[in-house]
């Protein structure tokens, strides 16, 4: 869900052309930084991936042979060799070892498994996200937010103030009478901030930590809009899916993670909320010891506008530059910066199978367009294009080259690239490749594949719709 235009949906005419003016200006001074250095593939990284265990950093002998293991399971590619490094350049976060990661493919064995995770709570629960709806599935986990902070446990919940426009004032203050410590982040209400405070600046970022033990991430929001599957079955394929977003189901991706990497997305929310109120959370067990729970090398990823790292940006455009064999992209929303699409371009052209799977409708019409308007510049590259069907594609994910593969809030979009607090989890894995590859034909087998031809043929009108969002691309 993009953050402004969810918001105008609910503005009269005249405040909707403030916001946006104010938007504008508030928005002209940012710009993405120059990183075509990192699509230079014969760029060497200045060191060696760090890898940490739970007896901490792991020996040079024992890394390599980790990493060789990985290569001969895949062949060559430099998303090994070098990409890897890169990325801790980048990221300034170091690969984690022996994490169990589950794979989440649909919202309600998403959500189920959340409120699972929260129900076996013990000592706390930190819940930071985007959207928080006080629908059925809203109201549900409220419910269970409350009952577990009757039981003695800690819960800290941090929202969006956009994303959760919609939600009454009075579902937040039943929260906080309960005793569960509340932090609107960038409220619209400049009088109500602490610190620095932009509207523009949001938190997009989904990450729910229990006990320190249990951590989610990716881009499920608290909404019944992942009340229903996403997977059509026998006799649903046949019948035409709904084409408006509040009816059909989400298609959106979701992950679990249990082991040492586990306390890197606790630093993550606990950073966040220290930033954001200037105050540290009552005393918890925020970091208890950690074991290995399973075999994934994992990495979190954050970025911020504060703090202009661009995390996520450069660890994408390093990706597809050192991608050898595949680049397999599911996205959401897709308004690229021209690094971005030359670097997928590239890769195209050096032999790398580039698919792309786009959503054939969305909740905000002119986010549709704007991905539509690189279908003409993608397909005479060489990228295949896809629009997936039956449900509303919500997802924000890579798998390349079998190995590197990739969940979380992070669009394809200058809006979480420039503007918003991301998060994205990079797992380092074949069997958790092979899982994402799987999901990535399945959603396949649920879409059109677009072709250079039938695409040609379209109306002037919707080209015409094309080129005006393109004119505003940039504060989508």
């Amino acid at each position: 869900m993009s953050l402004p235009l969810a918001w105008f949906r609910n503005l009269l005419p005249f405040r909707f052309i403030a916001v946006v003016l104010a938007g504008l200006l508030l928005a002209a001074c940012a710009s993405l930084p120059d990183v075509h250095y990192l699509r230079e593939r014969q760029f060497v990284p200045q060191q060696e991936p760090t890898i940490i265990t739970v007896r901490g950093e792991m020996p040079d002998g024992k890394k390599q042979a980790l990493l060789d293991g990985l290569a001969a399971r895949v062949g060559p590619t430099d998303i090994l060799a070098r990409h890897i490094a890169a990325e801790e350049q980048i990221s300034g976060r170091p690969l984690i070892a022996g994490n169990k990661v589950m794979l989440l493919d649909d919202g309600p064995a998403t959500m189920r498994a959340m409120m699972a995770a929260i129900r076996g709570a013990r000592d706390h629960v930190n819940l930071e996200t985007y959207i928080f709806e006080a629908d059925e599935v809203g109201l549900a986990l409220a419910d269970l937010l409350i009952q577990k902070k009757a039981a003695g446990v800690a819960v800290n919940l941090i929202y969006d103030s956009v994303g959760t426009l919609d939600a009454p004032s009075e579902f937040f203050e039943r929260l906080r009478a309960a005793g569960i410590n509340l932090l609107e982040f960038n409220p619209i209400n400049p009088a109500r901030a602490q610190g620095d405070w932009a509207i523009n600046h949001r938190d997009h970022r989904k990450i729910l930590v229990v006990d320190g033990r249990i951590a989610f991430t990716g881009g499920v929001n608290i909404s019944k809009v992942y009340g229903k599957s996403s997977f059509l079955q026998g006799k649903r394929r046949q019948q035409e899916p709904p084409r408006d977003a509040k009816e059909a189901a989400w298609r959106d991706t979701h992950m679990q993670i249990e082991g040492p990497a586990v306390a890197e997305f606790q630093r993550l929310f606990l950073d966040t909320w220290q930033r954001k109120s200037g105050a540290a959370l009552p005393d918890a067990n925020y970091f208890p010891p950690l074991r290995q729970e399973g075999r994934s090398l994992v990495r979190a990823i954050g970025s911020t506008p504060e703090r202009q790292d661009f995390s996520v940006y450069k660890t994408y455009i390093s990706a597809f530059a050192h991608a050898d064999r595949y680049i397999h992209l599911t996205t959401a929303y897709f308004v690229p910066d021209r690094q971005v699409v030359e670097a997928m371009i590239d890769a195209a052209r050096r032999g790398v199978d580039v698919r792309i799977i786009f959503p054939s409708f969305t909740d905000v019409g002119l986010l549709l367009y704007a991905g539509r308007s690189y279908y003409d510049e993608l397909l005479a590259a060489g990228i295949k294009v896809y629009e997936r069907k039956s449900a509303m594609l919500h997802a924000k994910t890579a798998v390349i080259d079998g190995v590197w593969s990739t969940i979380g809030s992070t669009n394809l979009d200058m809006r979480s690239f420039l503007h918003n607090d991301e998060v994205n989890a990079v797992v380092l894995g074949v069997d958790f490749a092979e899982r994402m590859e799987a999901l990535f034909q399945r959603d396949l087998q649920e879409s059109v594949a677009v072709t250079a031809e039938a695409w040609s043929r379209r109306g002037l009108r919707e080209r015409l719709r094309e080129w005006a969002v393109r004119l505003f691309e940039y504060w989508l």
